[in-house]
This record gives C-alpha cells, sequence and structure tokens, in this order.
C-alpha cells in the first residue's frame, strides 16, 4: 500500500494554493452578506416556515387530540398512526426543504421495521418507531420558534432597509402625510423629525448597519432550524452508531480478504515459486552427483542461496503479518526495527507505561510501517520523526519527515485506505502535509488494556 507525496495538494490545490478554485471576492463578508445567495435563500426558508409550522402543528395537535380521544374505541389506534405517519411524511418535506435552502444535509432516518406484511404490522410500526414520536416533536415545537424568528426577521430586515433607503422616500411624508418627516419623537406640546440633511444622513447610515447586521441575525436564527431538522428528523445516535458499525465491519471484512489475497500472492509469486524452482535444482543436482560431482556441487551451491533468499521473502511475509518482536517485546521494539529499516534516518519515542491490547498494537505497528514505507519511497525526506503515547483513552501516534509534502487523503491514495483501517476501530488519520513540507501525519485510536480480550 503505497502513499505519493509531493504530487500536490488535492485535486484543486486547495485554499491558498496555486490552482485553488476557491472565489476571491473584493468586499468584505460582511458587505457582501445582505447580497448574497445563502443570504436570501435563508430569509426564504424563514419565512416559509411560518405558515408550513403552523399547518403542520395543527394536523398533529388535531389527529393526535383525535386519536387519543378514540382510544376508548379500536378507531383510535389507526387514527393516531395515520397522524404519525403524516408527521414523518412532513419530516421528509423539511429535510428536502432544509437541504435546499439552507444546504443541510441530513441522512435518512431508519424505515419502518415490520416483521410481517398487514395492516396491523404497519400500524404497530409507526407506534412503535421512535422517529414518528421525534417529527411530533418536530411538528409541535417548530411553531412558537417560527413564529419568533419570523417577526424577528421580518422587523429587523424591513427596519434595516427601510432607514438604509430613508433619503429616497422621505419627501413622500411632507408631500403625501402632512408631516416633515419621520417622528423620531413626540408629546403634546413637542415633536422631533428627521428632515434635515444631517439627520437623514445619520438615519441612512444606521439602515446601513441594521442591513448589515441582519443576514447575520437570520443566519443564527436558522441554526436553530437546522439542529431542530438535525436532531428530531434525522437518524438516531443508535441508528447512526448501527449504521457506522456495519460500514466498519465491512471495512473490517473487506481488509481481511485483501490481505489474505495479498498473501497468497506473494507466497505463491516468491517463496513458493522459488521453492519450486529449488526443488527442480536439487533433482538435476542429484542426477548429476555421480556423473560430474563438480557440476552438482555448484548446483547445490546455487540451491542453498536460493534456500536463503525463500527464508528471508517468508520472513519479511511474516514480519508484515505480525512480527515475533511486537508480540514478545511491544511496539517499542518493533518500531525501532521498522525505522531501522527506512531509508532516511528515524528518531522513535514510545512512552507508554503499559501495552495496548493486541488488536489495537497491531494496527499502531501497520500504521507506523506503512508511513515509514512511504516516506522511504516519495517523501525525499532526510530525516524522519515517530513518537507513541497515550492520552487518556486513546493511543495517538505521530511519524514527521522533512520531504517533499503534498500528501492528501482525499485522493483515494494509501493515506485513504490507512484512514479506513483506524475508522473501522473508532481510529482518525489526520494529515498535514503542505505543498514542500514537512509532513505531519497524526493517527489516534482507542485505547484498550492489553488484558482486554
Amino acid at each position: 500500500m503505497a502513499t505519493e507525496y509531493g504530487q500536490g495538494y488535492g485535486l484543486d490545490g486547495g485554499p491558498g494554493y496555486p490552482g485553488s478554485t476557491e472565489r476571491r471576492h473584493r468586499l468584505p463578508a460582511a458587505l457582501r452578506a445582505p447580497v448574497e445567495g445563502r443570504t436570501w435563500r435563508e430569509l426564504g426558508h424563514v419565512l416559509l416556515s411560518l405558515p408550513i409550522s403552523i399547518l403542520l402543528f395543527t394536523y398533529a395537535v388535531t389527529m393526535v387530540s383525535l386519536g387519543a380521544g378514540l382510544l376508548v374505541t379500536f378507531l383510535g389506534v389507526p387514527v393516531l398512526a395515520a397522524a404519525l405517519a403524516g408527521c414523518r411524511g412532513f419530516g421528509a418535506l423539511e429535510r428536502m426543504r432544509a437541504r435546499a435552502l439552507l444546504g443541510l444535509e441530513v441522512a435518512e432516518p431508519e424505515p419502518l421495521r415490520m416483521r410481517k406484511p398487514g395492516v396491523m404490522a404497519w400500524m404497530g410500526a409507526v407506534l412503535k418507531s421512535g422517529t414518528s414520536w421525534r417529527a411530533l416533536l418536530y411538528a409541535v415545537l417548530h411553531l412558537p420558534w417560527a413564529v419568533f424568528s419570523f417577526a424577528v426577521t421580518v422587523n429587523v430586515w424591513a427596519l434595516g432597509w427601510g432607514l438604509l433607503t430613508y433619503p429616497l422616500w422621505f419627501w413622500v411624508l411632507p408631500m403625501y402625510a402632512g408631516q416633515d418627516g419621520v417622528q423620531l419623537y413626540g408629546d403634546e406640546t413637542h415633536r422631533i423629525y428627521l428632515d434635515n440633511p444631517f439627520e437623514i444622513t445619520v438615519t441612512a447610515l444606521v439602515g446601513l448597519l441594521f442591513t448589515i447586521a441582519t443576514p447575520w441575525i437570520v443566519r443564527a436564527l436558522t441554526m436553530v432550524d437546522r439542529l431542530l431538522v438535525h436532531g428530531l428528523l434525522g437518524p438516531s445516535r443508535l441508528a447512526s452508531r448501527v449504521v457506522e458499525l456495519e460500514s466498519d465491519r465491512g471495512v473490517v471484512v473487506d481488509t481481511a480478504a485483501a490481505d489474505l489475497r495479498r498473501i497468497e500472492r506473494d507466497l505463491h509469486d516468491g517463496a513458493q515459486a522459488r521453492l519450486v524452482g529449488l526443488a527442480m535444482d536439487l533433482g538435476l543436482a542429484k542426477e548429476k552427483l555421480r556423473e560430474d560431482p563438480q557440476a552438482a556441487a555448484r548446483m547445490v551451491d546455487e540451491a542453498h542461496g536460493e534456500v536463503k533468499t525463500a527464508l528471508r521473502e517468508l520472513r519479511d511475509l511474516a514480519r508484515g503479518i505480525h512480527p515475533a518482536v511486537l508480540t514478545d517485546r511491544g511496539l517499542d521494539a518493533a518500531l525501532s526495527a521498522v525505522a531501522s529499516r527506512c531509508t532516511v534516518p528515524v528518531r522513535v519515542e514510545v512512552d507508554l507505561v503499559e501495552r495496548p491490547a493486541p488488536a489495537i498494537e497491531g494496527i499502531a505497528y501497520f500504521t507506523v510501517s506503512e508511513l515509514l514505507q512511504n516516506i522511504s519511497k516519495h517523501a525525499r525526506a532526510t530525516w524522519a520523526g515517530v513518537e507513541v503515547w497515550r492520552t487518556e483513552n486513546r493511543l495517538m501516534l505521530q511519524v514527521v519527515d522533512n520531504g517533499v509534502g503534498g500528501a492528501d487523503v482525499s485522493r483515494g491514495s494509501g493515506l485513504a485506505g490507512l484512514a479506513e483501517r483506524l475508522d473501522a476501530v473508532d481510529g482518525i488519520l489526520v494529515v498535514d502535509s503542505p505543498a514542500g513540507g514537512p509532513t505531519r501525519v497524526t493517527a489516534e485510536l482507542p485505547w484498550r488494556g492489553a488484558h482486554v480480550r
């Protein structure tokens, strides 16, 4: 598994690199926000939330109340199931609306699980589903928040744009309303109007401040909508964890199968082929032993060299699977042995009071081995360093080199496969490798003591 270093940082260079596709704006974000498309989409989401939430709240409360009232008869069960099913349907529409207007990607919640087909089984599945009840809770909670966010947004938005454009329309008041301008203060004896050029200018500047602040206020309000949609209309934490574990299990199975194929290929193409040739050479040497002893001796000598080569290949293959030094002496000795075979000087520091579980220890060894192999092949470095330590319940690994950099997990290279291996055991791989180096790869694994089996 090889990782190519020095080939650029991502497909488009990433922010700040030559060739980056990131747009560069002349205006700062605060001045762009009032006219950006994202701001108008968020405004549309807030404005639509009020009528949609009224409809959803009315449906949910009416149907659930009707179903609860009819529970004394059998009719209450299907009505209540229909109410929850409708809330699930509204939840799907709300996820689509959040995706379109807020750019929020929320996975579909877990589907209904019915042990057997039929209407009764469907009603039971709807009533027992946590997704249904969370959708009902969303329908109830979203209305008061939609009313609040709608009122704040409309008032702040109208106030900002109204004051900002005051120099354009203030003439309407004396001409058609019979007053000098917008009334700032008034009582029975005294009134203050914004009617001179200075006051009009200050009013427009205040409106500009409100206009600039309004998109950020709306964005803060929509953050609550994002939390509601993500927390109540998405998959539950348990369901997400089940999906993650199923995916990790598939990665583990695929990785194990790939390792078995690699071992079989190495044995077939390497040691096995060499041993077959060795058997043929020894057979020929046996036939020539009486006729030409000197030729037979040369053939035996060549066979002896082939035996050494085959033994070395088998030893390397066994070391790649699980080296004996790792089992006998732990990570410190095993990583030191790996570092000694690297093409650049490697400093190894292992600060562990106790050994981790064998499975975690094996993954840590494999990770460092692959990273050092990548340094030897691609980094063009002059030195490297390996550090291993424990932080609370996590095992931390860090491999650093002063090579050309440019390593990127997202390009589907060997680092991506390494990240999948770590993810299968709730591990994390972080790569910091700017173009020109240095490269710093940090791996994080869950800690389990050696006594845990």
